[in-house]
Parts: structure tokens; sequence; C-alpha cells
């Protein structure tokens, strides 16, 4: 992994990290390293269930960042999903019904399934 990553710092591609060792090779080649010091496991021998917890969480939250600047979550709501399950489009139809006030559901379903996103959908149904 490390031959990678100096592989990567030698074409000038830019690199990030997530590291919970203090001052791991790893950190030393990421332009962006981040390092969290989760401390010993809670159970004895279960090793690194502190660690991918703490990494998982970071991710999340680049993640999550990532969506608002991009203008893909609006009023705390992801409004630029993946149509991809039943439960999705429910909720996107959801969100078009609360956005547009339109109150017929299979209207807001048309017009989300027709636009692919909510914030489109909201969008050109407010146009008209």
């Amino acid at each position: 992994m490390l031959g990678a990553l100096k592989g990567c710092k030698e074409h000038g591609i830019l690199m990030g990290s997530i590291s919970c060792n203090p001052n791991s090779p790893v950190s030393q080649l990421a332009d962006f390293p981040i390092e969290v010091v989760v401390g010993p496991e809670f159970v004895t021998g279960s090793t690194r269930m502190k660690s991918g917890t703490a990494q998982k969480l970071i991710l999340n939250m680049i993640s999550t960042s990532l969506m608002i600047r991009l203008g893909r979550v609006e009023d705390n709501k992801m409004v630029n999903m993946q149509l991809t399950n039943d439960k999705l489009v429910d909720r996107g139809v959801k969100m078009v019904m609360e956005n547009s006030g339109i109150t017929d559901y299979e209207i807001a379903r048309g017009l989300l399934l027709k636009h692919g996103s909510v914030k489109k959908a909201v969008t050109e149904y407010l146009k008209n």
C-alpha cells in the first residue's frame, strides 16, 4: 500500500488518509492526513473495532459535508438521491409533495420518476 501512495505522490496525485496511529507511515505520505487516537479496545483481543468505527464516522462526515457542498441537500434532506429502490422512491415522492404543495401522491411520483430527482421534479413543477 505504501508503494501505491508513493507512486501517487510521484505523479502529483493528492492523497488523504485516515489512521488511528499517530505519525503512521500512511499519514506521513498523505497530503491530508486525519489521525484519530481511539485508545485501547473495550474488549481485549478484539482488534480494530474502535478504529473501524472511528474511520467509518469520519468517512460519513466527509461524504455528508461533500453532499451539502455540492448542493444535493436542502433543508436537511437529500434531494438528489439515487432512486434505486421503492423505499427511496417513496421518500422522494413525499419530499416532492412537501416541497411543491402537490397533494396527489401519484402526480408527485410521476414527476419524480420523470425528472429523476426531488430537486429537478420540484424545480420543473414550480416553473409551470
